[in-house]
């Protein structure tokens, strides 16, 4: 299905997004990353506020990209940019809250799988329920990244919800399963990367802790978790 761009979300040719592709929920969070890490960046995406840009870090073409919030919105861009624009590879780095007294605010999570109360994959009618992961590949460089750099982290499962502000919250029972944090895109993606036949990974700062209260604003959000960019970018 590739070369039928530009696509109703994405208004880029095929050829203009590269193989590589790092995106983060906030739009403006793409920016700063294509204005601080990328050599040469050019804007190829603007529909809907979605920016995307594509340019070069440490020679290697590199394109950044919003995916907006929730499984919905991850779901169309990542689909769009698998299929129809020859992606190969994305990287998620976005922000989750900490189900673990293990994890606090700051440290990485790298989404080993991701759980999801979404109904999702309903749409693959499959006969049973489908076990969304990340590229082990990605994973396993992850993390000798990280190591490499001092990055405290954990990897393991993370919990892909619909919900937001839940009427009835149930973060007791993830917890007790090991979860570690809850975010609102992984599953998506890695559903998207595993009918795709393509790649894809998810490393979340911590941005906010369940169980302590811990915070963080949404400018330090927006402008400060440079450590999960410097993993995304290195791991291309």
């Amino acid at each position: 299905m590739e070369n039928q761009t530009p696509t109703p979300h994405i208004g880029a040719k095929c050829g203009q997004v590269a193989k590589s592709v790092i995106m983060a929920g906030d739009p403006l969070r793409a920016k700063f990353m294509a204005e601080n890490f990328l050599e040469n960046p050019v804007q190829f995406n603007d529909v809907r506020g979605m920016l995307g840009f594509t340019g070069e870090y440490k020679g290697k073409r590199v394109s950044v990209m919003g995916h907006g919030m929730g499984i919905p919105s991850i779901g169309i861009y990542t689909y769009e940019l698998f299929n129809f624009f020859g992606v190969e590879t994305i990287i998620r780095v976005g922000s989750a809250g900490s189900f673990s007294m293990d994890l606090h605010v700051g440290e990485l999570v790298i989404a080993e799988g991701a759980c999801t109360d979404s109904n999702y994959a309903s749409q693959y009618d499959l006969p049973g329920h489908f076990a969304p992961i990340g590229n082990y590949e990605l994973i396993r460089k992850a993390t000798d990244i990280c190591d490499k750099f001092g990055y405290k982290y954990k990897v393991g499962n993370v919990l892909s919800s619909d919900v937001f502000y839940a009427d009835t919250p149930k973060n007791d029972k993830w917890i007790k399963m090991g979860v570690l944090a809850v975010e609102m895109e992984a599953a998506a993606l890695y559903m998207n990367a595993a009918r795709a036949g393509k790649k894809a990974l998810v490393i979340c700062t911590i941005s906010d802790h369940i169980l302590t209260g811990e915070v963080t604003t949404a400018e330090e959000r927006q402008n400060t978790f440079t450590k999960m960019m410097e993993v995304a970018f290195t791991l291309i």
